[in-house]
């Protein structure tokens, strides 16, 4: 086998992996919260815990007004702070950690689980940033 039918084996293999990788996480997400858009999140997030699970820094820079911060990372020790009788609305930049922390959440008890489809990049509504002084 020449060079480059080597390389074509390792870039389609590293393809692969990264479609199994999406799908995982595409029928996690699925699985353990529902997916909803933008204007659905806008109705429903006056009823609802809405928690952005990025890091602090991000969260602090711009974050979806309403909002609390509960990183991903910290996510095992505030599980007592989140209730249970009401849903829970969650969102990162994108969706990958939602959709992780929609998983622990499913697995610690809770049933009544949202994500931001498009993420807080695709967020179109109300936002708090923090003022530059």
């Amino acid at each position: 086998m020449n060079f480059l039918q080597t390389l074509t084996l390792i870039l389609a293999a590293i393809l692969i992996a990264m479609g199994i990788n999406w799908l995982y996480y595409y029928i996690q997400g699925r699985r353990s919260a529902k997916i909803i858009d933008q204007e659905t999140f806008r109705q429903g997030m006056r009823k609802a815990q809405v928690i952005d699970v990025r890091e602090k820094k991000e969260f602090d820079g711009s974050h979806i007004l309403g909002a609390r911060n509960i990183p991903y990372t910290l996510l095992n020790n505030s599980l007592a702070s989140i209730r249970q009788d009401q849903p829970v609305y969650l969102y990162d930049t994108s969706k990958t950690l939602s959709v992780r922390a929609a998983n622990k959440l499913r697995k610690n008890g809770y049933t009544d689980i949202y994500i931001l489809k498009e993420g807080f990049n695709g967020w179109q509504g109300k936002k708090k940033s923090k003022k530059i002084t």
